[in-house]
Parts: C-alpha cells; sequence; structure tokens
C-alpha cells in the first residue's frame, strides 16, 4: 500500500480543524469529572473572589462573573485544560468531536459519556440547548472575532477566545488564564510549573548536542502525506528541525499547509514522523505505505528506516500527551541521551500528575498500538 495523498477519512476532521470559519462552531460543554485527584481540588474557589477582567487571545477586555459554577467550551483545548485543572464538575454538556472521534479523552474523562452533547457532526452548534444550559462563562476559538462576538450577542454570556494555536508558552499562558478564570489558579501554578520542569529536563539532557547537528524531520500529518504543520514545537524541543518550518500556512489561522510531492522530495528529510493519534485501522497514511512507496525510495529517512508516528495535535494539545510526545520524540532523535527512557512509565506519570487518572497512558497505547512505535 502506497501512502495516501490526501484521500481519507480524517478528510472532514482536517478541514474542520483547519479552516477558521469553521473551527469556532465547535461547542464542548463538560459536567462532572469522576475521582478527581488532590492537587485538583487544592485551586482557589470562585464563590469568594470579586467579578475580574481578562483579556483574551483576541485582545478582547471579557468581564467575568464572581462565581462561575457553569461552564461551555467551543475550544477542545480549553476544555482538556479545565478538567486538568480540577474543574470538569463546572462543564454541563459534550461537544460531537470529543464525544465520538477523541481517543483520549473519555479516558481522562469519563463522566463526559453522560452528558449532553451540544453539536452536530457538521460542528453546527445548538444554541437554543446551550441557552438551556445557563453557563456563567463561555470558552471559544480565537480564529475568527466575529464569530466570538457573534456567540457572544446570541448568548448574552461572556465569551473568551483561547487557544495556543500550537506553542508551548501560548499553552501555559491559557492555563494560567483559564485557572483564573475557574478559580483553580494555584493548581494552574502547579502545572505550569510541571510542564516548564520537564521540557528543561529535556534541553539539559541535549545541551552537549552541537547545535544545527539535530534531524530534518518531516511530518506528515491529518490524514495525508502532503499535509504538514509548518510549526511543531515539541520536534523543535526534542532538538530537530521541521522540514516546512517557516511556510505560510494553507489558510489565515490554520496549523498547516499543503505541500507538493517533489518539495518533500527535495527537503529530503532525516526523519519521517506521522500523525499516529488514529486508532490503527482509521489510519489513511501509515509507516509501512511510507517504506514501501516506491515515489519515496530514494529519502534519507525512508532508506535509513527513520519513520515513525507520533501522536499529533488534533484542536490543538492536551497538555499532558503533548510532554509525553516531546520526551518521546527526543529518545526517538537521540536515544543515547536518553537510554532509559520508558514510553509507558513515563506516559503514566504525566498523565497521573495532570489528570490524576492511573494507567491513562497505557490505556490510550491499548487504542493507538504505541508500544509499536518505539520499535519501528
Amino acid at each position: 500500500m502506497s501512502a495516501d495523498d490526501g484521500k481519507g477519512p480524517a478528510n472532514q476532521w482536517y478541514n474542520a480543524i483547519m479552516l477558521p470559519g469553521r473551527r469556532f462552531a465547535f461547542l464542548l460543554l463538560l459536567a462532572g469529572l469522576a475521582a478527581l485527584p488532590e492537587p485538583a481540588l487544592a485551586g482557589n474557589l470562585a464563590q469568594d473572589r470579586s467579578p475580574l477582567t481578562v483579556t483574551d487571545n483576541l485582545g478582547r477586555r471579557v468581564e467575568i462573573p464572581a462565581s462561575v459554577g457553569r461552564i461551555v467550551s467551543l475550544e477542545p483545548e480549553v476544555t482538556r485544560i479545565i478538567v486538568a485543572l480540577g474543574g470538569g464538575d463546572k462543564l454541563v454538556g459534550l461537544d460531537f468531536f470529543l464525544r465520538h472521534h477523541d481517543h483520549l479523552f473519555p479516558l481522562l474523562f469519563p463522566a463526559g459519556a453522560a452528558l449532553p452533547v451540544v453539536s452536530n457532526q457538521g460542528q453546527d452548534p445548538n444554541y437554543e440547548l446551550v441557552l438551556k444550559l445557563r453557563p456563567d462563562v463561555l470558552f471559544s476559538s480565537p480564529s475568527e472575532f466575529q464569530a466570538t462576538e457573534t456567540i457572544q450577542n446570541k448568548l448574552r454570556t461572556p465569551v473568551a477566545a483561547l487557544a495556543s494555536a500550537g506553542k508551548f508558552e501560548n499553552l501555559l499562558d491559557e492555563m494560567g488564564t483559564v485557572g483564573r478564570i475557574i478559580g483553580r489558579e494555584d493548581r494552574a501554578r502547579e502545572l505550569t510549573d510541571y510542564f516548564r520542569n520537564k521540557v528543561a529536563t529535556v534541553r539539559r539532557a541535549l545541551r552537549d548536542v552541537p547545535a544545527g547537528t539535530g534531524p530534518r524531520v518531516y511530518l506528515s500529518f491529518w490524514g495525508s502525506l502532503i499535509r504538514t504543520p509548518v510549526s511543531y514545537e515539541p520536534v523543535d524541543a526534542a532538538g530537530g528541525t521541521n522540514c516546512a518550518a517557516g511556510l505560510l500556512p494553507s489558510y489565515l489561522g490554520a496549523a498547516g499547509a499543503t505541500v507538493p510531492l517533489e518539495q518533500i522530495l527535495r527537503w529530503n528529510p532525516d526523519v519521517i514522523l506521522v500523525h499516529g493519534n488514529y486508532r490503527p485501522q482509521e489510519r489513511a497514511v501509515t509507516v509501512e505505505g511510507i517504506l514501501r512507496d516506491p515515489r519515496l525510495a530514494s529519502l534519507r529517512a525512508v532508506k535509513a528506516g527513520r519513520v515513525h508516528y507520533t501522536f499529533g495535535f488534533w484542536y490543538w494539545w492536551d497538555p499532558a500527551l503533548v510532554l509525553v510526545e516531546t520526551l518521546y520524540l527526543a529518545r526517538l532523535f537521540y536515544p543515547r541521551e536518553f537510554p532509559a527512557f520508558d514510553l509507558e512509565k513515563e506516559g503514566n506519570e504525566i498523565f497521573h500528575e495532570f489528570y490524576g487518572v492511573g494507567g491513562a497512558f497505557t490505556a490510550l497505547s491499548k487504542v493507538l498500538n504505541c508500544h509499536e512505535w518505539v520499535r519501528n
């Protein structure tokens, strides 16, 4: 089987992610977090505070009420952060994507299975249902200013537009802002410190690697050989160089670009990473397909067998998974610097720190066959 050039079941979700005019339509309304870890319960409570004002990623000043007990999120990344911060009990519904297509979220937030779904497969929000749910605050995607304003005007609810856009520092800032909004500032500081310390550990391990000697990496994402993110910080943090860095995205506000096959051949990457955040039977592009594709036989990565799966973002990050991915890639690029790395052990520890759920990464590994990745 040859590598896919863009025809596959992932296209509808790629379009939803990459086309900014549609991303705002996702409604993530989640309630009730079972088995919260003690750190998640240690955050500040919102009931005793005064109303506050935050500035969102669109530069809008948003007035947040003193008490935030019911939350609607239009941005999956924010929803994941809310759960990590111990605010899952404040969420009041679930969107179609997280219910039907996200393989990780149900493992971390099983209570979501009992919540009403407030968007359809076409990502259209059910405004009537949202109104009935009476949220105190709503989170949206910052991909379009007008979309956020339309939502706020229709619902008469404070709307904060937040997303990391695939940047670590943006993600940490987002965690801090969400923590302030939902009254979990202490927990947000705890997790951002943990995140920074883990990334710093990778950088320390690579401090003796000469600059400019790391692998040049091509990423095949969103179910297509020729779709690639123009920025991918886990690769950078792990000591690699993204071949597509500096390219303009296909659409304003999008995460990636479509490149011709000839460009990939000119780049001649040392490593190829394939978006692996799908069940094996759902993958339109596979490691095996790339290795067997005669069009790619001349590439250094193919000749050396350095074609691997990685997790990738889907509606930006899960804050725990992106840490696991960074460590995984560092080990993949520099095995001598990380001789004792155990993907499953590290993954379980990181997910427990963020979500208080034991064995979450082991469970995800069974869904995605992650154990096989380290043997490719």
